[in-house]
């Protein structure tokens, strides 16, 4: 029995460590190039107010060598490789000093720019970069830009909330692009839409029968009655 209970806990640990790559391929599976303009857009408009130059330089220089590149937020990088992608503001350097690259990561980090995601090697530390969805900062100016510029909701259930992209993000934002079941705060590439009452049971794509829910409570759920896995989790 102690065998089987220490299995168990085993398991769990190994499903957490492998939660922060399930986000990873949920965001490369809802990211689509397309929308590569409107994330510039919110950059400029949401992140560049709440940086400074040297800030804005090397996350633009992380940005570009993960998600422009990749598909995938995260990126490996040196101090001493972001020292050589500007010049210092004196003009008397052709690199940024080693504590202006340094002072800059850690602002980053502060702000939820940026986060360490692994180790460092030779080739640098491993960054996840974040969006504008995902940074404090970021989001309360874009709150407060939607407050001011809201659409309304179309609610009729014939609508196709489910496979329309615009229809889908309407549904995110409804809920704040938090999970219904854990409260995870989600971001546009990392959340999906769960069906209160299942298609296979007479559910529809009604703005109504959709909620906001993460990876991980949308697979554990299922087809179970929204109340009963409600319960499971409590």
């Amino acid at each position: 029995m102690k065998d089987k209970i220490e299995q168990i806990k085993e398991l769990l640990d190994q499903l957490e460590s492998n939660s922060g790559d399930a986000e990873a391929l949920q965001f490369s599976k809802n990211y689509n190039a397309l929308e590569l303009p409107s994330i510039v857009t919110a950059i400029v408009e949401f992140l560049h107010p709440i940086l400074v130059p040297y800030e804005i330089a090397i996350y633009w220089y992380l940005f570009n060598n993960s998600i422009v590149k990749t598909g995938e937020q995260y990126v490996r990088a040196s101090t001493r490789g972001l020292s050589s992608i500007a010049k210092s503001s004196s003009g008397q350097a052709e690199e940024l000093g080693y504590a202006v690259v340094q002072k800059s990561l850690n602002s980053l980090k502060d702000k939820g720019v940026i986060s360490i995601a692994g180790d460092t090697n030779r080739g640098g530390t491993l960054y996840k970069v974040s969006i504008p969805d995902e940074i404090p900062g970021c989001k309360a100016l874009m709150e407060k830009h939607l407050s001011t510029d809201a659409e309304q909701v179309n609610l009729h259930k014939e609508l196709d909330f489910y496979n329309v992209s615009e229809n889908r993000h309407k549904v995110f934002e409804r809920d704040g692009y938090k999970c219904h079941y854990c409260e995870k705060q989600l971001t546009r590439f990392s959340a999906t839409l769960d069906h209160i009452q299942p298609v296979s049971k007479g559910g529809d794509n009604s703005f109504e029968n959709l909620v906001t829910a993460c990876l991980h409570c949308n697979a554990e759920r299922g087809n179970k009655p929204v109340m009963d896995f409600l319960t499971k989790q409590a």
